[in-house]
């Protein structure tokens, strides 16, 4: 029987709504969901294409058992038995500080992703390893000195403003905002507004852009620093917004005061009359700006990320409609406050409370005595995604226990002592989140398909071992009743009651909802956004009510029930676009701070003459790897069948023909590309898209499927130690040669 049941694509964080045709418990064909508030039918060849990640022979079945060299299946009360013990064993030799959790991406499933961290914090320790930080750090540490919490994102309002600045980002590959190729090209041919795109080499999206600013690898804070200096010399920053909305601005001028900006640009090789109109132009319309990995993974970029924000601020341009609006906030680790975990071995303090994969392979080969000895790693695929698959290898093989909970067998799990079998996301409740800068939606997708194994949900197989291990208090069966009766307002009410009762019960919160309403709805994911509803703040109740939810008792029960009653997505608050900073700013005077005094001098050290000197090429890596790249053939490792791409040129080396010419490379060599790290040889493709003396090559490959290597693993070139002060590898900037084979 065929039908077609409603879901989202999981390759990406937007999470694009999709229909899907299932036949004999298969997903067939797949296409884009119109009723979707997220992309409207909107969906690319990832999405199409997501049969192929759901089924493949890389599957995981039945949890197994490291025995030897070979896996063994066994049970599950086997299975978590055996690790709670040997956790038990190994926090008792060696503390809390020898345990780390691993989580990544995977299939972006935010529900499920906080479990193993609230495990790992529950047996006391605070080390969570986040895919975030491999990207992200540097952005979190800029925004929690100028906005007052790492955990606040800036989000373009891109519906309403008539000039979008993209730093270092290829939308029309990587998507990351909905409906990108849509929106971006109606905007490329609206006379009215402008598309900026600084990159170093001519990607798809710079093809449509009104200017493009084809950057010198590496240069990105020149170019910034650059920008602010000439808004501030010709006088054209907002004084009004500067006033109402900052500190520190005074403090500021003198970090570019004399800032030669023509010998800056120079060194960025860009024209310094387009430079000067694109700030021009950023200063007079209703601008946004977005960043992404190209500064993100490159050289200073956490210093990038705090002159975006004062940019930005004296454009006026933040909390305003048609810029960039604030969203998250609250509470947020602070690298400063001397209670904060650091690393052992590299001393780095958490970010957004979380601490970066880059360094995890030096935390475990160390020889300090509470080094790493366990990791607990979900979602996540550290061989293929992160720097420096040597070290890791090296690394995981020193581990007196890796826990792989996984859909896949990857690479990661094939070194596990033990492999837990994960439901993927299209076979369990998950939920993506989303909005605008007013609006506000919630979805939850259910199953499509069922599990053909003995896989479970996330959440379970970690509510499991929390509870193995001791740390769910005693469960009155009044609530497990209450969850059985069908009844959430008399759950909410038992639980609020059993909460007074037994105070130990909020550290395990989540687990004790997965264990009772969890097990009666089939699903601990779907449970764990229950508490969500439960109590929700004034300005969620308000803006609830606007979106059709009448303020009252029942109002978060009524959201969360038409939650799950619309797997395409609903409605569920409306903002005040006015009130924007004032929600958001984490700063008790609500005002954007543009000087800190851990920047000073790393801004003063940010001119031409120094950074020249650092760019000179190393003679024995003459070239500039970007490693990775978005395109419409890969999606980082979720995708292990290599059928989706049959026929097609899906991992070649990009090089400049200039490049080529002067190695005697021609298109379709294999090559051999070299790193500090490492090796790998790749297919050559001599194209115009590189730009002379930088290469690049994509990630998610080297995937080893059914016993064969397909592609080349990027990672293996990327040294960890090529990072800056927050552990971000400079993925962006990796020194290499290449060699014709």
């Amino acid at each position: 029987m065929e039908e077609w049941k409603k879901t989202a694509c999981v390759l990406c964080g937007n999470g694009c709504g999709l229909e899907v045709q299932v036949q004999d418990n298969r997903i067939v064909k797949a296409r884009g969901d119109k009723d979707s508030p997220f992309s409207e039918g909107y969906v690319c060849r990832k999405g199409l294409n997501v049969a192929y990640h759901q089924h493949n022979k890389d599957r995981v079945l039945f949890p197994l058992k490291k025995v030897g060299n070979r896996f063994q299946r066994v049970s599950w009360d086997q299975a978590i038995g055996e690790i709670s013990e040997k956790l038990k064993t190994i926090l008792n030799d060696h503390g809390p500080r020898a345990l780390a959790s691993l989580v990544g991406g995977g299939e972006f499933a935010f529900l499920s992703a906080g479990f193993p961290v609230r495990l790992v914090r529950r047996l006391g320790s605070r080390y969570n390893y986040s895919a975030a930080n491999q990207e992200f750090a540097g952005r979190y540490w800029a925004h929690g000195l100028t906005l007052g919490s790492q955990n606040i994102q800036m989000e373009s309002d891109f519906e309403n403003c008539d000039l979008l600045m993209l730093v270092g980002k290829n939308p029309m590959m990587s998507h990351h905002f909905p409906q990108s190729r849509r929106k971006l090209t109606k905007m490329s041919k609206d006379p009215d507004r402008l598309l900026v795109v600084v990159d170093p080499r001519v990607s798809e999206t710079a093809r449509i852009a009104d200017i493009h600013l084809a950057i010198r690898p590496g240069t990105d804070a020149l170019l910034i620093k650059s920008m602010i200096s000439i808004i501030l010399n010709e006088g054209i920053y907002n004084q009004e917004y500067i006033a109402k909305y900052t500190d520190g601005f005074n403090e500021i001028l003198p970090w570019f005061s004399g800032f030669d900006v023509k010998a800056a640009l120079k060194v960025c090789e860009l024209d310094y009359d387009l430079v000067v109109k694109v700030c021009r132009e950023l200063t007079t319309r209703r601008s946004c700006i977005i960043d992404d990995l190209g500064i993100l993974m490159n050289r200073h970029s956490a210093l990038v990320s705090y002159l975006l924000v004062v940019l930005q601020a004296v454009c006026g341009r933040i909390g305003v409609p048609g810029g960039n609006y604030l969203r998250g906030g609250g509470s947020g680790s602070d690298p400063r406050d001397p209670k904060v975990w650091k690393t052992l071995l590299t001393n780095i303090p958490a970010i957004n409370g979380t601490f970066p994969p880059n360094v995890l392979q030096e935390e475990i080969l160390s020889d300090h005595p509470e080094r790493l000895r366990a990791v607990l790693c979900y979602a996540t695929n550290p061989l293929r995604s992160y720097a420096d698959t040597t070290a890791y290898e090296e690394a995981f093989q020193k581990l007196d226990l890796l826990v792989v909970a996984d859909i896949a067998m990857s690479e990661t799990a094939a070194l596990a002592h033990f492999v837990l079998p994960c439901k993927t996301a299209f076979e369990s409740w998950e939920g993506n989140p989303g909005g605008g800068f007013s609006k506000v939606y919630a979805r939850m997708r259910s199953p499509v398909v069922e599990a053909e194994g003995e896989q479970k949900e996330n959440a379970e197989i970690f509510t499991l071992l929390a509870d193995a291990m001791g740390f769910i208090p005693p469960i009155p069966e009044s609530l497990y009743e209450a969850a059985r009766s069908g009844t959430l307002k008399e759950y909410g009410q038992k639980l609020g009651e059993y909460m007074m009762t037994s105070p130990e019960s909020g550290q395990a919160l989540h687990f004790i909802i997965a264990k009772t309403l969890g097990s009666t709805m089939g699903s601990a994911h779907l449970a764990s956004i229950f508490p969500l509803f439960m109590q929700l703040s004034k300005n969620r109740q308000e803006e609830a009510a606007k979106a059709g939810f009448p303020a009252g008792p029942d109002q978060g029960l009524s959201m969360f029930q038409t939650i799950m009653n619309h797997p395409e997505g609903v409605l569920i608050g409306i903002r005040d676009p006015e009130k924007n900073l004032e929600v958001n700013i984490s700063i008790k005077n609500k005002k954007i701070q543009l000087s800190n005094p851990e920047v000073v001098d790393w801004i003063k050290k940010i001119n031409p003459m120094d950074e020249e000197v650092q760019l000179k090429p190393d003679e024995n890596f003459p070239l500039i790897l970007m490693a990775g790249r978005h395109m419409d053939m890969n999606a980082n490792t979720n995708m292990r069948n290599p059928a989706w791409n049959k026929n097609k040129r899906a991992c070649t080396l990009a090089i400049n023909p200039a490049d080529a010419e002067a190695l005697g490379i021609v298109d379709n060599q294999m090559v051999k590309v070299v790193t500090e790290a490492g090796e790998e040889k790749i297919e050559a493709e001599v194209t115009t898209d590189a730009r002379k003396g930088q290469v690049i090559m994509p990630h998610g490959f080297g995937l080893v499927y059914d016993g064969i290597t397909y592609g080349a693993n990027v990672n293996r070139l990327a040294k960890n130690t090529n990072r800056d002060f927050v552990g971000t590898p400079m993925h962006r900037y990796v020194p290499c040669r290449v060699e014709a084979v």
